[in-house]
């Protein structure tokens, strides 16, 4: 089956009356994560201050999105599992580095909510910089979940190697009242050109095409860049990672497709969502620009399914293959410690 029939199919919100767990959404965004968790059978309750992103949620969830900015007060029904990506104040070294006493940060809202529902199992996702530049801060939340008694796997995960076809890399913590484990990889790398099918060679009197002048701001930013290969999608492989700046922005690393007469055109809405593995049937609400940087910012469902399927399997007591270590290049964390990434 095409990989974007398979994810149509795939990809549907239904309830697993045997699991019978809910699921709370922190920061949901569009639902690109809750999606994950509704096609493996989860209920999902969402929060999101973004109201074309909390309407893109509700018109194609099962579960309903409260549309309203969390703080660390808020409350929450009852719920056996905690998920989100709380936004990350970029702290700096040079900075006043207030950790979790900053108000501006997500993660004192997701502690809370954490504390609060003493939920089975938690999941959070955040940018790869958690992890090295920002582990000081990581650091100080995990030990603050430990210190709730759970156990706590994390590492940092590349969504291509979850059946995405994007390389999108993403620090994602887990943890449970028993141990658990991240997802093994898929080992089945899925290309642009697959995800996108016919779309890539289709074109109308709509489409965006690069003028004169955005072909040379591009030759010159890929020169000052030290491109080796133009920025183009090409369809033999992954895109590289979807943002909102590179979907949304004329920018000169703005994702596009090069036609065969020579032409460039920037992708589509739908194109987007394809190879953040969205549904054809999913429909994103507010202007364009507001559904570019609801992709951009979403969590790729087709990964989210992997990470809501393993919390399944540990919950049910499912076995999940394991494998060698061997497999994994190693990559030192804290002191003492050592995660492991997906080669």
């Amino acid at each position: 089956m095409e990989y974007w029939k398979e994810i149509n199919n795939k990809l549907k919100p239904w309830v697993d009356t045997d699991l019978d767990k809910t699921v709370v959404d922190l920061f949901a965004g569009c639902g690109g994560l809750s999606l994950g968790f509704e096609a493996n059978g989860f209920k999902t309750i969402g929060y999101e201050m973004n109201e074309n992103a909390s309407k893109t949620y509700n018109k194609n969830l099962l579960g309903k999105c409260v549309t309203g900015k969390l703080t660390p007060e808020s409350s929450y029904p009852k719920a056996d599992i905690v998920i989100g990506g709380p936004p990350c104040q970029p702290f700096s070294v040079g900075g006043k580095q207030l950790g979790l006493e900053d108000s501006r940060d997500g993660f004192p809202i997701f502690l809370s909510a954490v504390k609060q529902l003493n939920p089975e199992v938690f999941l959070f996702e955040n940018v790869r910089g958690m992890l090295y530049k920002n582990k000081w801060y990581l650091r100080e939340v995990i030990g603050e979940l430990e210190s709730l008694d759970y156990h706590i796997d994390y590492g940092l995960l590349n969504a291509v190697n979850y059946e995405v076809p994007q390389n999108r890399e993403r620090v994602i913590v887990i943890g449970s009242k028993q141990k658990i484990k991240l997802p093994n990889p898929i080992r089945k790398v899925v290309s642009a050109g697959e995800a996108l099918g016919e779309f890539a060679f289709e074109f109308d009197e709509n489409s965006k095409f690069f003028t004169e002048s955005m072909d040379r701001y591009v030759a010159n930013y890929e020169k000052a860049s030290k491109c080796v290969n133009p920025r183009d999608l090409y369809l033999d492989r992954p895109a590289r990672t979807l943002t909102c700046r590179n979907l949304a922005g004329a920018t000169g690393d703005m994702h596009r497709v090069r036609l065969n007469d020579g032409r460039r055109r920037r992708i589509t809405v739908r194109e987007a969502a394809r190879l953040q593995s969205f549904p054809d049937w999913y429909e994103f609400q507010g202007t364009e620009t507001h559904q570019y940087t609801q992709i951009g910012n979403a969590v790729a469902p087709n990964f989210a399914f992997h990470l809501a399927k393993n919390i399944k399997n540990h919950i049910m007591g499912t076995a999940v293959e394991s494998y060698p270590i061997a497999e994994f290049e190693q990559l030192r964390f804290f002191e003492n410690e050592t995660i492991y990434q997906p080669r």
